[in-house]
């Protein structure tokens, strides 16, 4: 059993910057284990700018912006696994993992941290009728074809959902000089953000379809078109408002998923809603001593996010190593009436330093409205927002000032409010 002090499941974003944090802090003994042939995760296939402007100050690209951590994690002299498949996590923060080289890796940490990223949902978890026919990829998957591989999908595309992988997909084949003839939303309002939209939709004359789904899929060998129609409130289809679109590629991006299996082998506390682990202000798991961040804690839309939210684990889990712990009350963190989440779940305000960001994402789109936090019954916060859309994830800051002047509440609540 070979021994760490901490193990870093997931050589992405997350990871680099949780090791690199929790190397400042200290801690030297640490691995980072990786199941790609190199480091920097899903960034490595995102060519496209628009990353880095929160961290560095500057525009960069995927590749750009993971380089600057891979480059600190060499500099720091981090350890890390390549081609390394982890099979298994207990809650006695044991780490089974395999390659071609080691063989079976018998590990031990004395803290961990989940940072594996997400994967997309595919075709066979939206149970569209139809043919099984070849040219049907998920929007990622098409981008690793096109940005690494240097091979195109097709020629006339159609998109279904309109989360980012999708839109930054649609420009990046018109580009390539493929025509992409629609993308199709089921909700009344896209998923991905509002710059996306514009920037890869509008910019190119893609039609965006609100409130729309595709009923079928034509063609035997490979894809020749799909019937796309309305829904009604109920998300239904409509019938006497099918269109027949012809197309060889249909991609999808109808949403992500935290990649947990790890997690649940750990026996860490899921929430039903992100799908990702419940956290406390340290991004501690229900498991002591085993951290997580990034997006297999919840989805994000941008990587500068991830990496502070990735030092925040790295500087926990390192505290955790020290055995520095500062005890005191656990206030419960609710989301309700149209905030569907927020992470932390749990704050103790003792080990918040100045103070604490708490992200969140609405249910639905919310315009002229309010974010109101109430400590208890008294409502602290109310801040005026334009607008509040599903596919932008929002953030509050909590100061320790706050925190001191409600000294004996209980629990916090955040709500959208009309007025």
């Amino acid at each position: 059993m070979q021994e760490y002090d901490l193990i870093i499941i997931g050589g992405g974003p997350a990871g680099l910057a949780a090791a690199v944090s929790a190397k400042e802090q200290g801690i030297d003994n640490i691995l980072i284990i990786e199941r790609d042939n190199q480091l920097g995760g899903i960034l490595n296939q995102c060519i496209h700018n628009g990353f880095g402007l929160h961290t560095f100050k500057e525009e960069l690209t995927g590749p750009e912006y993971s380089q600057r951590f891979i480059d600190k994690v060499i500099d720091l002299k981090i350890e890390y696994k390549l081609s390394t498949m982890v099979l298994d996590v207990n809650d006695n923060k044991q780490v089974t993992a395999v390659n071609t080289v080691d063989g079976i890796l018998e590990l031990h940490a004395k803290a961990i941290i989940l940072a594996m990223g997400c994967r997309e949902r595919p075709r066979g978890a939206l149970n569209i009728p139809g043919a099984r026919c070849a040219g049907i990829y998920t929007a990622g998957t098409a981008q690793k074809y096109v940005n690494v591989e240097g091979l195109m999908p097709g020629t006339e595309v159609v998109i279904l959902g309109s989360g980012d992988i999708g839109l930054i997909m649609a420009r990046r084949m018109t580009l390539e000089g493929a025509k992409v003839k629609a993308c199709v939303e089921l909700m009344p309002h896209s998923s991905g953000l509002k710059r996306n939209i514009v920037q890869c939709l509008d910019d190119f004359d893609i039609p965006l379809k609100l409130s729309t789904t595709i009923t079928n899929i034509h063609g035997h060998d490979r894809l020749e078109g799909v019937t796309i129609a309305k829904v009604d409130e109920h998300r239904k289809p409509i019938k006497g408002t099918e269109e027949y679109i012809a197309c060889d590629t249909l991609l999808l991006s109808v949403g992500l998923l935290p990649e947990n299996e790890l997690s649940r082998k750990a026996n860490v506390t899921l929430n039903k809603v992100t799908g990702g682990p419940v956290v406390d202000e340290s991004m501690q798991t229900s498991i002591p001593g085993i951290f997580t961040c990034g997006n297999v804690l919840h989805v994000h839309d941008l990587v500068d996010n991830v990496t502070t939210e990735s030092y925040t684990a790295g500087r926990n889990a390192a505290d955790s190593i020290k055995g520095i712990y500062h005890a005191g009350k656990i206030i419960d963190v609710f989301a309700t009436a149209g905030v569907r989440y927020t992470v932390p779940s749990t704050i103790n305000p003792e080990n918040i330093g100045n103070g604490i960001d708490v992200r969140f994402r609405v249910g639905e789109v919310h315009k002229a409205a309010y974010i109101s936090v109430y400590f208890d019954d008294v409502r602290e916060m109310h801040l005026k927002k334009k607008i509040l859309t599903p596919g932008e994830m929002e953030s509050i800051k909590l100061t320790k000032a706050i925190f001191d002047k409600y000294n004996d509440c209980k629990k916090i609540t955040i709500k959208v409010e009309k007025e």
